[in-house]
């Protein structure tokens, strides 16, 4: 039941859409995982922008699903209301934050979910728990009736168990919506970040890469500040939009609790360099995008790990947050990893706005390994 903090049940035969509970829906309280959002909150008065539209596209909302504290972690944890089970693993993270609804579509529960992705948090739980997802282009998705987490980098995406799930998500965040099919004359560049995914991880993606794609390797030298600049801007706009709860510690976690003071701490005098760093990254991927249609890489660095200790979850970001610092889009798709009952996962990038051809070099993946 720790998928779920709530189900419902909208009427009709359209797909069974499952609600991240950082986003309002009409009639019922938001918790964001949290006592201390949840123990004050009132029945929305209107869904959030993209529930509205999915519900006219003929959504049934099935239930409100569950997260990691705030947003504010990627192991998917969450001591108040229960941890979702990975169904790949019982002895695994489901990964977060967006746990619960990685949980509900890979169990058959919900045909779709919509998750938030401020640092890899709809790719991450999708890699934990093996199936698909997309991070869309920063302000593509309105996210009005969101909780914030931090405002420069949170995104809303969809998340299915396969490729055509996704699109189906993406027609009900934008009615005609359509893939753009992959040119094969395309090439993809593979980006190399060294010492950070296991040997494994970055065999099986590439063994799957080639598959489907003319593959060039390439390199991009800010990408590990870029991993420490979005946690600066993270850590400033997280004690920003959520500091006031800090009074309240009861009914926060000792984990949150810590890291929304530390966060903080650690932006102080940073958030200058922060963004410096946000515009280099941006021009070495435009750059990048001027040679290749997609970029390639892990989503993590290993399979996902069993519970992790204090803040070492965050180490589940390291390949995926320089895309929300950079603003762009990146799909999320699971891979065979030889020798091992759980997947590897593909991250997809492309340049801002490129969803459409996103999900065309996703469906090609998607054949070329099934």
């Amino acid at each position: 039941m720790a998928t779920w903090m709530m189900r419902l049940d909208d009427a009709g035969d359209g797909p069974r859409l499952a609600v991240k509970d950082a986003m309002d829906i009409k009639g019922t309280p938001t918790s964001a995982g949290s006592p201390a959002i949840a123990d004050r909150a009132e029945p929305a008065a209107a869904d959030a922008a993209v529930v509205a539209v999915a519900r006219s596209q003929g959504a049934r909302i099935v239930g409100k699903t569950n997260l990691t504290e705030l947003c504010l972690g990627a192991d998917g944890v969450n001591p108040w209301f229960g941890t979702p089970v990975n169904p790949l693993d019982p002895s695994r993270v489901p990964g977060g934050s967006s746990s619960g609804s990685a949980v509900a579509v890979a169990t058959g529960e919900a045909d779709v979910a919509f998750g938030t992705d401020t640092a890899g948090s709809v790719r991450v739980p999708a890699a934990c728990c093996g199936i698909a997802s997309l991070k869309t282009t920063y302000g593509r998705v309105p996210r009005d009736g969101v909780h914030p987490l931090a405002p420069s980098v949170d995104t809303i995406g969809p998340m299915a168990r396969d490729v055509a799930g996704v699109t189906l998500g993406m027609t009900l965040i934008e009615p005609g919506f359509a893939p753009t099919p992959y040119d094969p004359a395309m090439t993809v560049g593979r980006l190399r970040i060294p010492g950070v995914a296991e040997p494994a991880i970055d065999a099986a993606v590439d063994a799957a890469l080639r598959r489907a794609f003319t593959v060039v390797d390439e390199t991009c030298p800010h990408f590990v500040d870029a991993v420490l600049a979005n946690g600066v801007i993270v850590g400033a706009e997280a004690y920003r939009q959520n500091g006031h709860l800090l009074a309240e510690s009861s009914r926060l976690s000792d984990r949150i609790y810590r890291r929304l003071n530390g966060l903080y701490a650690d932006a102080k005098g940073k958030l200058g360099w922060a963004e410096e760093t946000r515009r280099a990254i941006r021009a070495e991927l435009d750059n990048l995008f001027r040679r290749h249609a997609v970029l390639a890489l892990p989503v993590l660095p290993g399979v996902a790990p069993t519970p992790p200790a204090g803040d070492d979850d965050l180490l589940l970001c390291v390949l995926t947050a320089p895309f929300n610092l950079a603003g762009l889009p990146a799909f999320a798709l699971p891979v065979p990893l030889p020798g091992s009952h759980l997947p590897a996962a593909v991250q997809l990038v492309g340049p801002a706005g490129s969803e459409e051809l996103l999900c065309g070099a996703a469906a090609a993946l998607e054949a070329a390994v099934s």
